[in-house]
């Protein structure tokens, strides 16, 4: 079927020949620049006639062709994106930036606005966001017909430079480019990344579905099995936050989950002479570690019930209180039941993973009481599957392919960023949408006026579940102890630091070839650290000097966080 085309406008062969869906012939996103040109996906241009928001809304609804369909049959269409640069911005009567004292993403246009007013008389409603760098406009649905348009202002710092690299500076047909293939492999932006990873998940696994029901012989929405449903639960006390309303309420003092990843580093004594006289230190990073871990994990779907001395069943999602304190490990290995790697003083709370994994280790594990989920399900499993493909795909666009070798495969990773950089910000975007998006699941209050004990609206969403974070993270932990203490094993050496998803290792060269563990045949020793572009597989984070790395830990700094050349955490976008 041929693309829909406008006065003025320039649709290219491939993009008029291959529309992805019948309802939404040009993509799910356009770039509108000052000129009227709205710039799509494969080489799209079209031309927008509208003056004013209402104005673009419409033409966004009725002529765009503009839209993506669902990514689950139970689910609902991603509503079409229109990213307007700085000078279509003012051509609408907007600012070109925002200014003000608060948080930049809470900043919005006033309710005064002549923009905001001029939405409100056309009969169109905005969020309660407001009119602000991620925009939503919508009319109330009218049975099945859904009217709502997203708007990114790119000069009010829609797309964030740690997340987006370069790509607010692109010219509008690249922009177009990056927030094409990004919609297309993971889902239609619709704010940060982290707001597109939760709203992903909502997308895979919709909360409801059509339920035929015979007595009255019509279809009504029902609840999509797998999925969260459409009400938020409270977390048990020890899952939540100490503002959160059910510790304030019931002024619990029981101790809360602290299930976050590594921040360890090995005492300085704890060196050997023999590992400070090599003369490199190289740090593996994991690929999108946290993505690896929700790789079917099972987690809780309902509300949590309360258990005194439960018999520990590792099958079963849930929060304990154990005592773990008395488990030796050897020291020069962080401690896998602690984010800092010390070992436990007493009785704490623990995630499922970390207290299976004690017993994996050959211990018995008593819990004194529980908090524990009965309906259980691989929620993050379809989520997982998809942003694992995304990642997989725009590797191979960058020439990152899994049937390179080892040193093919450092070389390339080495220089993918050079390849392609409109590619290399949608992996960027890729892992921030992985991180964000767990991070989401447990997201704090927000705002100056903001009172411990109140609700914040995080708190209204059924994917506001730090019990599922909570799981993620400690499978993680538990993945990168089980992969050292293997590393120990088979060759003998001991990290000399962790951070989350990133390791240092005391090395006689600047390639991790030359202490990674590998067979006769050269192939890779199961087990260990592996390199490849894979979730959970390593490549190189950086390298330094073995004293470099020393005298960090002298003075009490990660090596693991530097290693890059910078601050890791920041550089992940967290």
């Amino acid at each position: 079927m041929p693309s829909r085309t406008w006065p003025n406008a320039v649709v290219s062969l491939r993009a008029a020949q291959s529309p992805t869906d019948s309802r939404f012939p040009n993509g799910p996103l356009a770039v509108l620049d000052g000129h009227g040109s709205a710039y799509g996906v494969d080489d799209l241009v079209m031309h927008c006639p509208a003056i004013t928001i209402p104005d673009l809304v419409e033409w966004m609804l009725t002529e765009s062709g503009l839209g993506a369909a669902r990514l689950h049959r139970n689910g609902k269409d991603a509503d079409p994106l229109i990213v307007l640069t700085a000078e279509a911005a003012v051509k609408f009567g907007l600012p070109e930036h925002l200014e003000g004292h608060e948080q930049r993403r809470s900043l919005r246009l006033p309710e005064d606005h002549p923009v905001v007013k001029q939405v409100a008389k056309a009969r169109w409603q905005l969020t309660q966001r407001g009119f602000g760098p991620w925009a939503r406009v919508y009319r109330k649905a009218q049975g099945r017909d859904r009217q709502c348009v997203q708007l990114a202002i790119l000069s009010w710092d829609a797309l964030d430079e740690r997340s987006w690299p370069g790509v607010a500076d692109m010219d509008p047909a690249d922009i177009a480019r990056v927030l094409g293939t990004y919609a297309t492999r993971v889902t239609t932006p619709r704010g940060s990344p982290a707001v597109s990873g939760l709203e992903l998940m909502t997308a895979l696994r919709p909360p409801t579905r059509a339920v035929r029901e015979a007595a009255i012989g019509a279809c009504v929405s029902g609840h999509n099995a797998g999925s969260l449903g459409t009400d938020p639960v409270d977390p048990a006390p020890p899952e939540a936050t100490p503002e959160h309303p059910v510790v304030v309420e019931t002024g619990w003092r029981g101790g809360f989950l602290n299930e976050e990843a590594y921040q360890w580093v090995r005492p300085v004594d704890a060196l050997t002479g023999q590992e400070c006289t090599l003369p490199f230190a190289v740090g593996l990073d994991l690929n999108t570690a946290f993505l690896a871990a929700a790789s079917r994990l099972t987690v809780g779907l309902s509300a949590p019930d309360h258990f005194h001395a439960p018999a520990f069943n590792p099958k079963i999602p849930g929060t304990w209180l154990v005592d773990l304190s008395r488990i030796e490990l050897d020291p020069r290995l962080p401690s896998p039941f602690t984010p800092d790697g010390t070992r436990p003083t007493g009785p704490a709370w623990y995630q499922t993973n970390t207290v299976a994994y004690a017993q994996e280790l050959g211990y018995d594990v008593h819990p004194v009481e529980a908090y524990l989920r009965r309906e259980t399900g691989a929620y993050l499993d379809p989520w997982h599957d998809r942003l694992k493909n995304a990642y997989v795909d725009t590797l191979a666009d960058l020439g990152v392919t899994r049937d390179l070798d080892d040193d093919a495969f450092l070389a390339a990773m080495e220089t993918y960023k050079q390849t392609d950089p409109a590619m290399a910000a949608v992996l960027s975007a890729i892992k921030a949408t992985v991180k964000g998006g767990i991070g989401k699941l447990r997201e704090r209050p927000q705002g100056r006026q903001y009172k411990t004990g109140e609700r914040w609206p995080a708190l209204e969403r059924p994917t506001w579940r730090p019990d599922i974070r909570a799981a993620v993270i400690s499978k993680a932990r538990v993945n990168m102890h089980r992969k050292i203490t293997n590393m120990a094993k088979m060759t003998g050496l001991y990290p000399l630091a962790v951070l989350s998803d990133c390791v240092v290792y005391a090395s006689p060269g600047e390639s991790p070839i030359g202490f990674l563990p590998y067979d006769e045949a050269g192939k890779p020793r199961p087990g260990g650290f592996r390199l490849g572009l894979a979730p959970g597989l390593a490549k190189l984070e950086g390298v330094q000097s073995m004293s470099w790395a020393v005298d960090l830990i002298e003075k009490g700094l990660n090596p693991a966080r530097h290693i890059k050349g910078g601050d890791a955490v920041l550089d992940a976008g967290e």
